[in-house]
């Protein structure tokens, strides 16, 4: 199970149009894709009353016979975990998956889920299909549902203001730090602004940017879920707004986003210099807000 392929922006504007003024079945006849498809089956359903309860972190993590160095990368892990430990509110869960069960702090919300498909190359995607099919059997009632890649650091605050603000469709991570491994280097990444007319919010950089409304005993939410995350992160606003699940930005910046530490998914892909640049054009220089991002952040 390779990466799902984006959609061309105009078909999405279409089918976005359709959906508003025609519904799901006017959508249905543009011949949609089958993360469109669970979209617009998922738009049928209203969007529940229910008070999330938790917030669920969904971690694929890189197996051993993929990497340089294992003990680096459980290391990150580590860090992490950390972070979700600091929590000021304690209702999360996280589910890592993995060939090998890499060492976790001994805390009944941590997880592992094992991963035995032997087919070669990147199963990255195939590791986040297999977290959706497992989340019904150790979850229940309405929740917020989070992929979150092994090496990135959530806000001590995450947790609390999902579950305080309540949002209906979920959420999504406009403003996060990108952080440069090699030079210390922090950046801010939010949405374009008259000062900072070429910045990029964060969720178009990292994939720990979503985080789905979701009950577990719904197979069409489980099947929107599994379909969505089988996408890059550029998609995931996009479909959920298509399955009337509007996702609402986080106040605060919520995710630290950490580069060239030597094991990057994305550096395996050729895909960080840019990001790198990103970093040095826009990096942070005020002392105060960078001991700040120090507090509210485990450190690598």
């Amino acid at each position: 199970m390779a990466q799902a392929p984006a959609t061309s922006k105009s078909k999405r504007a279409a089918l976005r149009l359709s959906a508003a003024f025609g519904g799901a079945g006017l959508a249905r006849r543009l011949s949609p894709g089958p993360s469109e498809r669970a979209a617009l089956d998922l738009r049928e359903v209203p969007a529940g009353q229910a008070e999330a309860s938790e917030v669920r972190f969904l971690i694929p993590l890189v197996g051993p016979h993929h990497v340089s160095d294992w003990d680096a990368v459980t290391a990150r892990l580590q860090a992490t975990l950390s972070g979700f430990l600091a929590q000021a509110d304690p209702r999360w869960r996280a589910i890592i998956c993995c060939q090998t069960r890499p060492p976790l702090p001994a805390d009944p919300r941590i997880s592992h889920l094992p991963f035995e498909d032997p087919t070669p190359g990147n199963d990255k995607w195939r590791k986040l299909a297999a977290l959706c099919d497992h989340l019904p059997r150790v979850a229940s009632g309405p929740g917020y549902s989070m992929s979150f890649d092994a090496d990135d650091l959530p806000h001590r605050g995450l947790v609390g203001e999902m579950l305080r603000r309540q949002a209906r469709g979920g959420y999504l991570v406009e403003a996060g730090y990108v952080m440069d491994h090699a030079t210390g280097d922090i950046a801010l990444a939010d949405a374009p602004s008259l000062a900072q007319p070429l910045r990029k919010p964060f969720w178009k950089l990292c994939g720990s940017c979503c985080a789905l409304c979701h009950d577990p005993g719904d197979t069409r939410a489980n099947a929107f879920l599994r379909a969505m995350t089988a996408h890059e992160h550029r998609m995931f606003p996009y479909l959920a707004a298509l399955a009337g699940r509007r996702l609402t930005p986080l106040q605060d910046a919520s995710v630290l986003y950490v580069l060239n530490h030597g094991e990057n998914f994305g550096a395996r892909r050729g895909r960080v210099g840019f990001k790198t640049r990103f970093v040095q054009r826009f990096k942070l220089g005020d002392a105060t807000r960078l001991a700040q991002i120090a507090q509210d952040f485990p450190r690598p």
